[in-house]
This record gives structure tokens, sequence and C-alpha cells, in this order.
């Protein structure tokens, strides 16, 4: 009767020790998803100032755009703005190349052009991985039988507007740009 006691606890144990590591990893993958997204973001803002630059020197008297394009990432990087607004700033700049055939032609901000749409894919991409960790990890944490340990070992549901947090355009340094 004793052994029956004794394996059926070290079965139970067992099995919450395996419980506790797949959580333990998918936790990791959600966490990795923010990081990653928050690395594109900041590729991004590193991006601006030289596609700002560049844009400046064929336009110079569309300074209000690349003003507002300016505010706009300075005002995400502090976690004031959101990225929408930078967005939003972003294609009214890029739109100036349209308005500039010199603009367009020129072999830097085609690069830069280039460069933003590659982030702007990669960050997608990132937001479609951490929506899909989200999901693995708050599935795993659902399902029987982790249902009836997931809490007592500490692992609360992962929020898919995490996203939100990470999107606040968090960077090192807001580098400055004048005109």
């Amino acid at each position: 009767m004793v052994w029956v006691l004794v394996v059926f606890v070290g079965v139970a144990l067992l099995v919450v020790i395996g419980i506790y590591n797949r959580l333990v990893g998918l936790r990791q993958s959600v966490r990795q998803g923010v990081a990653d997204i928050d690395a594109q973001l900041r590729q991004r803002h590193d991006l601006i100032p030289n596609l700002v630059e560049t844009v400046k020197g064929y336009a110079t008297h569309e300074s209000e755009t690349l003003e507002a394009v300016i505010a706009a990432r300075n005002a995400a990087a502090r976690g004031q703005g959101g990225e929408a607004q930078l967005r939003g700033a972003l294609d009214n700049l890029l739109a100036l190349g349209e308005a500039y055939p010199d603009l367009k032609a020129s072999a830097n901000f085609q690069s830069l052009q280039g460069e933003l749409a590659d982030v702007e894919d990669k960050l997608a991409a990132a937001r479609r991985a951490l929506n899909a960790a989200v999901a693995r990890f708050n599935a795993a944490r659902e399902s029987f039988p982790a249902v009836l340990f997931a809490n007592m070992l500490g692992f609360a549901e992962a929020d898919f507007h995490r996203l939100d947090a990470s999107e606040q355009g968090t960077v090192d340094q807001v580098p400055r740009i004048g005109f």
C-alpha cells in the first residue's frame, strides 16, 4: 500500500515538473517575441533620422512634414505617442518622394525607403510571432492538467495586448536633428 502511494506521488511530481518546464519554455517564447518587436522598433527609430536628412537636402521648404516626422519619432521614443502616429508621419515623408523626382531617383532615398519597408515587414512578422507564442502559452496553461498547477507555479495568462507596451518605442537615445 505504501509503495502504491510512493509511486503515485512520484508520478504526480514528474507530471508537475514536466508541466512547469513546458510552461517556462513557452513563457520564454512570449518574452522573446516582445524583445523581437522592441528590436525592430529600435531599428525603425534608428533609420528615421537618416531618411529625414536625405529628404532635407531635396525638400527644404517641406520643413513642416520633416518636423512632424521628428516630433512623432521623439514622442514615440519617450513613450508619449503611438507608433501609429509615427507611421502616419513616415507615410507623409515617403510621399514627398513622389513630389520630388530628384529625391525619388536618389540612391540614398531609395536605399533608406527599402530598408524602412524591410523593417516594417520584419515588424509585422515579429508581431505575428508574438501573437502565436502568446496563443501557444495560453493554450498550454489552460489545458488539463496544467490548469490545475499553472497559477500555483506562478504562470499568469499572457496578454495579447502586451504588444502595446513594447510599441511605445522605447529606444536607448533620441538623436538630435536640427533644422
